[in-house]
């Protein structure tokens, strides 16, 4: 079997922001899925929802952000319907609950990291990234499996940046895990990034639970005042059914 994780982050990389509390976190969102599942479920499922409720398109497919579906922005304008958004939540919720896949969420402190490693400091991406991997590692492995990564393109220089960490991975492997592990499971030395309009089912799902993944690791961490709001919180719910699990403990949610 060949699985892909698809990565959505939230929050950047920038040390010298960390003092300022909206850009002190970053956080790395894994959503793990088998690839024939993918074309055979999850894309046809989720093209589905989007052509019943916003009128999507082959030619023209609607792409699904957390942003713009929150605040009912172009395409998603019928969303201001009281019982339309009802109805869309209620499907969305099903399709999350059901579909099959597992969840690894990162998230990094860049204040206390900042503070905490004053002389010498891993990159922040590379770090998440790295910690993030280890745990698709081992679930690669215990899954007798074979798989590939894939982030969200944000610009150039950001996806050099990207790549440059995966890279560095797979040639150098982590103090944990080494470099042939990596590559007797992952099929290519290279990060796969995409463009948000190549309307890629995985990257779509990974952009709607990423951020009240961190959420819900910062209010369990106290570094957060205020739990995840109502529709986040059923997500949070379903998500502690999907987080990665092994030796009875769960792997997929992890603090640094």
């Amino acid at each position: 079997m060949k699985y892909r994780i698809y990565i959505d982050e939230v929050g950047n990389p920038d040390l010298e922001s960390s003092d300022n509390p909206n850009h002190r976190f970053l956080s790395l969102t894994g959503i793990i899925l088998e690839l024939s599942y993918v074309k055979n479920v999850v894309c046809p499922q989720l093209e589905a929802l989007k052509a019943k409720f916003f009128n999507s398109h082959p030619d023209d497919p609607v792409i699904l952000h957390r942003k713009e579906l929150l605040n009912a922005r172009s395409p998603f304008e019928c969303l201001k319907d009281a019982d339309i958004r009802r109805h869309f939540d209620e499907e969305l919720l099903n399709l999350l609950e059901q579909w099959k896949y597992v969840v690894i969420s990162v998230c990094l402190d860049k204040k206390k990291h900042k503070d905490t490693y004053t002389v010498w400091r891993y990159d922040p991406y590379h770090y998440c990234l790295a910690v993030l991997l280890e745990r698709y590692i081992f679930f690669l492995e215990q899954s007798g499996a074979i798989g590939d990564v894939m982030a969200e393109s944000r610009g150039g220089k950001e996806d050099t940046r990207l790549k440059r960490a995966f890279r560095r991975l797979w040639e150098g492997g982590t103090d944990f895990i080494a470099p042939e592990r990596f590559q007797s499971v992952l099929t290519s030395r290279e990060l796969k990034v995409k463009q948000k309009q190549n309307n890629i089912s995985g990257l779509q799902i990974a952009d709607l639970i990423a951020h009240p993944s961190r959420n819900e690791i910062l209010y369990e961490n106290n570094l957060r005042a205020k739990p995840p709001d109502r529709f986040a919180g059923k997500i949070v719910t379903i998500l502690s059914r999907k987080y990665y699990q092994r030796e009875g403990k769960i792997y997929g949610k992890k603090l640094l």
